[in-house]
């Protein structure tokens, strides 16, 4: 079965600047502008934003 396009993987950088990133997939009908999500960023030893990448 293939992948639908509704779902696709998006890469979140960290907004504090270390070049951490996650790899996650966002539904595009419930967040169809950029994904921001407060995750752990291990060389900041933080939580921080993440902002979706394109």
């Amino acid at each position: 079965m293939a992948r639908s396009t509704t779902r696709p993987v998006v890469k979140l950088r960290s907004t504090a600047g270390t070049g951490v990133t996650y790899v996650t997939r966002k539904n595009r009908l419930n967040d169809p502008d950029r994904l921001v999500l407060r995750k752990y960023d291990p060389v900041a030893g933080a939580h921080v934003l993440f902002r979706e990448e394109r």
